[in-house]
């Protein structure tokens, strides 16, 4: 039996929300930790590291052999900018081996300031496609994190012939699953003044919510919590995903337990190293149990397999769960339970809860005191701490604490791992045929670093024993005293051929010396250059004060019945179409088309989906083929698309400009991209925006004046997981074609659900909110390009909206005026000021 071909050894990537999970990573196998500092990081709630830790932290995590990536992956406003600048020196100046990013202008910027310092795009840059991944390329990004959505079906064609070159891939295996895509999720500012991109996510999808059906509230039974998927665990996906050469293993969770951290590492350690190895090693029953009680609420692949909406959500519970160990048998008066095991019983101080339905945070549990009968199934608890009478036969039983697991978990990480001699993989490829000579190229695995050598003399016609894979590793491997380990060594020779063993350890020796030159280059991070800071220079100049531009007033449809209706207004707009079922866009284009005949001054535009898969080009030519005006660009996949398109573009809010820099990336002439506007984020409040006009060219901005906030933009699909048996499109029967659906927060307000034509729903805010009182300062800040945007409206109130900004802007009418007949929220962006419903 052949010999299986060596993998490339990945990456295992741990969180560390302090230096305890930093300790516990170290010494439970990890390679390397990602990390936050107190801005600039999606994550403020954990304790993180401070700038004046960051230089130990950094020599610490290297004197273990791991490196050390810090999380910069926020928008970053136009104030913030300068601060950012410092940010970064300092990680060049601690020796940081990464950065993890979100903001397109912080990519430019931390090339300029931080040039030794890798720039990996965050999963908050919402990457889901290989177009996305070469945008990010072409910004100076070494290393993309996949969205969690993508599969591995969508991971292997990124590894497609067509798309060689592009970054390294990190996947996260396990942890907590957003609903929402990263960087998509707008819910948590919508609702209360916290932006998930500026790491305040309130994990609104954590909370229960009515699903609300053709206007009637539908009976669900115990499903409330309707859109909190399980934990992601890929440990038996490691294999697959070692074989797609998916270069880092990522673990979520920087706001959890040390313990977690501990566990987490042990078993995708042994994964990784199993299947490495090729081991038939299965994952076991004790693994899974390890994980499940470290933090879990259900254990499930995710999104590695494709959808499933039957399983993603059970809808039962958002709260900690351990395994599910028992049910209740019946219950005795002196107040303890009599339980029937699942397994192996439990035993005293062991933590359990009981799962009886309803509010999760009324369910009840506690440790166990005392466990008698015979299999110890009748168990006592702490006086008074579980009311029996609320318990019932059936109801579920789950161990959420093991002491004894605890306590051996801690005692890994009770003392520092002791420093080690760093020692980097480095792979070999080598190729060529007889009479040519051998091309050696070694790479410093998972850096930039690489060197070529070729043979001083010429390969030979091997008459035995001719050169393999399996035999170059003897050779290649004698890494001695070096700082290197061996990793993969390709063969792409030709024929059977021959070197001598003395010309191959020449060639090891120089390319071994050249790396080890490349890593003592990278300990010394070069000083920052002399003369005008990078932030100053790379900003784009900023125009005079002059008279603004008049304005004009675009309209987001949704329906052919809004667009006629906006037609027969005397101003007709530019008009964008955002169709669920985009094979209808010709029929826009047609009806605009027809206006346009009778002097119609409209333009019709074309929305791209937000998010675009690697197999979903489709989706852009159908938007060709239908000829429009131009084409509203929303994600990076389109951006690479459309720059050789002759379409006129813009782009979205889904874009997340909150600067000048990013606005700048997008609309200079150098970048092809050939954007006319790019639409402002909505993680802007007012003032931010009147930061961002003054900073840049205004004309280069739309801002949004009037919609239905999109809060959640999500692969689950509502309608598929709550209307039906099917777990995909496939077998859904697509009740999204019949039934208008929406969810009921705890409140009471009703917030629409739509589908889109790639089956992903976005959940809009229940209310429409305006901006129309900072219209004013926003012309006095050079500002003339905006935009409303409509949801469900009937025609006559999609043209009476429009008519009457028209009028705000023409100084036909009042802020206030407007507010009153149109009834919405005096809103524009909530990340500062408060919340106001006008009744």
């Amino acid at each position: 039996m052949p010999t299986p071909a060596p993998r490339l050894r990945p990456e295992l990537l741990a969180p560390a929300g302090n230096w305890e999970c930093a300790r516990a990573a170290a010494a439970n196998g990890a390679d390397a930790v990602f990390f936050g500092l107190p801005r600039f990081n999606a994550r403020l709630r954990a304790d993180n590291f401070t700038l004046e830790e960051l230089p130990a932290a950094v020599e610490w995590l290297h004197a273990r052999g791991l490196r050390a990536y810090v999380t910069m992956n926020t928008l970053v406003f136009p104030s913030e900018l300068a601060d950012a600048e410092q940010f970064l020196l300092a990680l060049q100046a601690a020796r940081v081996d990464a950065i993890i990013v979100q903001d397109l202008g912080l990519v430019e910027l931390a090339r300029a300031v931080a040039p030794d310092v890798e720039i990996h795009a965050s999963t908050q840059m919402t990457i889901t496609s290989p177009e996305g991944a070469r945008f990010a390329s072409t910004l100076g990004v070494t290393r993309v994190v996949l969205a969690r959505e993508i599969s591995m079906r969508d991971m292997a064609r990124f590894q497609d012939e067509a798309n060689e070159g592009l970054p390294p891939l990190e996947v996260f295996v396990h942890g907590a699953l957003c609903v929402a895509y990263s960087g998509q999720c707008l819910t948590s500012e919508s609702l209360g003044q916290r932006s998930a991109n500026r790491g305040e996510c309130a994990q609104a999808c954590r909370l229960p919510y009515g699903l609300v059906v053709d206007g009637a509230v539908k009976e669900l039974g115990d499903k409330a919590y309707l859109l909190s998927p399980q934990d992601l665990a890929a440990v038996a996906e490691v294999p697959k995903l070692i074989e797609l050469g998916v270069a880092s293993f990522k673990i979520e969770g920087r706001l959890k337990a040390p313990e977690y951290v501990a566990a987490v590492c042990q078993v995708y350690r042994k994964a990784i190293d199993a299947a490495l190895e090729h081991r038939e090693e299965a994952v076991t029953e004790a693994d899974y149990r390890k994980l499940e009680l470290t933090f879990s609420r259900g254990l499930f692949s995710g999104w590695m397999h494709g959808v499933n909406h039957q399983q993603l959500v059970h809808a039962r519970y958002s709260n900690k769960r351990g395994p599910l160990v028992a049910h209740v048998r019946k219950t005795r008066p002196d107040g303890s339970v009599e339980v029937e095991w699942t397994g192996e019983p439990l035993r005293p101080g062991d933590g359990l809860l009981f799962d009886s339905g309803g509010d999760q945070n009324r369910q009840q549990g506690g440790r166990i005191w005392t466990a008698a009968g015979a299999r110890g199934n009748h168990l006592a608890f702490e006086q008074g701490r579980i009311d029996t009478a609320r318990l019932r036969p059936g109801d579920a039983v789950y161990q959420t604490d093991d002491p004894r697991l605890d306590a051996a978990l801690q005692k890994t990480f009770a003392r520092d791992p002791e420093p080690k001699r760093e020692r980097r993989s480095v792979s070999f490829a080598v190729s060529g045929r007889a009479g040519e000579p051998l091309r050696l190229e070694a790479t410093l695995d998972g850096t930039p670093a690489k060197v070529v050598l070729l043979s001083a003399v010429p390969l030979d016609t091997a008459r035995n024993r001719p050169l393999t894979e399996a035999g170059l590793r003897d050779p290649l491997g004698r890494l001695g005293e070096t700082p290197f380990v061996l990793g993969a060594v390709h063969s792409a020779l030709e024929g059977e051929t021959i070197l001598p063993v003395s010309e191959l350890n020449r060639l090891r020796r120089e390319a071994v010396a050249a790396l080890e030159k490349a890593a003592e280059g990278k300990a010394k991070p070069a000083a920052p250059a002399p003369g005008v800071p990078a932030l100053r220079r790379l900003l784009p100049p900023v125009p005079g004060k002059a008279d603004p531009a008049p304005a004009t007033l675009s309209v987001l449809c949704r329906t052919l019945d809004q667009i006629a209706a906006l037609l027969a207004s005397d101003q007709a707009p530019r008009i964008y179409a955002d169709f669920e079922d985009i094979r209808r866009y010709k029929e826009a284009v047609a009806l605009v088309r027809e206006a346009q005949e009778n002097s119609s001054q409209a333009e019709i535009w074309l929305a791209t989906p937000r998010i675009q898969k690697a197999a979903e080009q489709g989706f852009f030519k159908l938007i060709e083929n239908a000829a429009p005006d131009g084409v509203l660009i929303r994600n990076l996949g389109a951006l690479d698309y459309f720059k050789t398109s002759p379409l006129r573009k813009c782009g979205d809010f889904s874009l997340n400009v909150a600067n000048a820099l990013t606005a700048q990336i997008l609309m200079r002439p150098e970048s092809g991209l050939g954007l006319e506007t790019v639409a402002i984020s909505y993680d802007l409040n007012a003032r931010q925006v009147e930061d961002l006009l003054r900073s840049a060219p205004p004309a280069w901005f739309e801002i949004v004046l009037h919609q239905h906030m999109p809060m959640f933009h999500m692969e689950h699909c509502v309608f598929a997981a709550f209307l039906s048996e099917g777990k995909d499109h496939t077998d859904c029967g697509r009740p999204c074609d019949r039934h208008r659906v929406a969810l009921k927060d705890r409140v009471g307000m009703v917030h629409p659900v739509v589908a889109d034509v790639g089956c992903r729903n976005t959940v809009f805010h229940g209310r429409a909110q305006s901006g129309a009182a900072y219209v004013a300062p926003f012309r006095a800040a050079g500002a003339g390009r905006f935009r409303l945007e409509l949801l469900h409206e009937d025609g006559p109130s999609a043209r009476r909206i429009y008519e009457t900004y028209r009028r705000l802007l023409d100084g036909g009418t009042t802020a206030s005026s407007l507010i009153a007949e149109l009834r919405v929220a005096d809103q524009l962006g909530v990340t500062s000021g408060t919340l106001t419903v006008l009744g």
